[in-house]
């Protein structure tokens, strides 16, 4: 998304189109009907591509910062709080957890305490085909949602995401036809899947210690926030560490989490509530600006609290009296 490339541009990473494919918003599709909305800022698309892609920018931009990255080394995290890499102890000024969401530091530091409001399954695969559209497209279905985002000039990634573990790929694309005839049969790799959640946990630091990404907390995938607050979170945290000043780490971190979780909540309650969902999506597509003004809150380019006092009682009568709200529209010839 174009807020993840701002804050992985100030990492020192820059990724270009040709790395992929670029696209300029989303459209959201429930049953046969949809709602567009380009990103805010216009000439700044996002960038669809694959993770091994990114992996090798970081990779090369973390050597050329002198990183030293030990490739297939066994790390051992001891009860006195000892690091041994390879079998060879490791003195550290600072430790940081940056191994995911099953984040062995996380455990070992003590910092497992947290909630979490959301557990669902999502797998991923790459098909052969030119892409359709240069919006990331979210179909949604009885049992989740397909998020299909271009990633090359042949090539499209589908990724579901469902509340049942046993819903795989091919079960939910069978629930959306019309995208399963687009896709064909030309797979270019296995299906991939993961754990997706939305936590949030009470510390994420411990004496020197710091966790950041998944490992500190998360928003379901259906945001697509998961990279950019691991980008921003560690931009923070580098300050932090310059600063010899955890703590405020500490005390930020909860912020990077708000809006991403919020707009999770709001994602998931579509998700469970067809009504709902049949509404929302009505609701934005009779009014494309208002979609476009509400992604960028998601993108950070307008505050939530602005919108809300703005647009937030239009959106409820829209969503309460969705045939209110269209002859209103209609009316006003907006």
């Amino acid at each position: 998304m174009p807020d993840s490339l701002h804050e992985l541009s100030k990492l020192g990473v820059h990724l270009q189109p040709r790395d992929g494919a670029a696209f300029r918003g989303i459209r959201f599709v429930n049953d046969g009907n949809e709602a567009n909305a380009q990103f805010p800022s216009a000439g700044v698309p996002g960038i669809g591509l694959r993770r091994q892609t990114l992996h090798q920018h970081l990779v090369e931009r973390a050597e050329a910062a002198g990183v030293c990255l030990r490739w297939g080394s066994t790390v051992q995290l001891m009860e006195d709080r000892r690091v041994f890499v390879a079998g060879k102890a490791m003195a550290y000024g600072w430790l940081v957890g940056a191994d995911g969401m099953n984040s062995r530091v996380r455990r070992w530091a003590g910092l497992e305490i947290g909630s979490t409001m959301s557990r669902r399954f999502g797998f991923r695969r790459h098909f052969h085909v030119k892409p359709w559209s240069d919006f990331v497209e979210v179909h949604w279905g009885q049992s989740g949602q397909a998020y299909v985002t271009p990633t090359g000039p042949d090539e499209v990634c589908v990724a579901t995401v469902a509340r049942d573990p046993h819903c795989r790929l091919e079960n939910l694309l069978a629930e959306l036809p019309h995208l399963q005839q687009k896709l064909g049969r030309v797979a270019l790799d296995t299906e991939r899947g993961a754990l997706t959640t939305t936590r949030r946990l009470r510390r994420v630091v411990s004496g020197n210690i710091a966790l950041v990404g998944d490992a500190s907390g998360s928003a379901d995938a259906i945001t697509g926030e998961g990279l950019g607050l691991g980008f921003r979170q560690a931009l923070m945290l580098a300050e932090c560490i310059e600063s010899n000043d955890l703590a405020r780490y500490h005390r930020e971190h909860a912020k990077t989490l708000q809006l991403p979780q919020t707009m999770a909540r709001v994602m998931l309650l579509m998700d469970r509530s067809p009504t709902f969902r049949a509404r929302a999506l009505g609701l934005l597509a009779s009014e494309p600006a208002l979609f476009t003004r509400l992604l960028g809150v998601h993108l950070g380019a307008e505050s939530i609290t602005r919108f809300v006092a703005a647009k937030g009682l239009d959106v409820a009568r829209g969503l309460i009296w969705p045939a209110h709200s269209n002859a209103s529209t209609l009316a006003t010839g907006s």
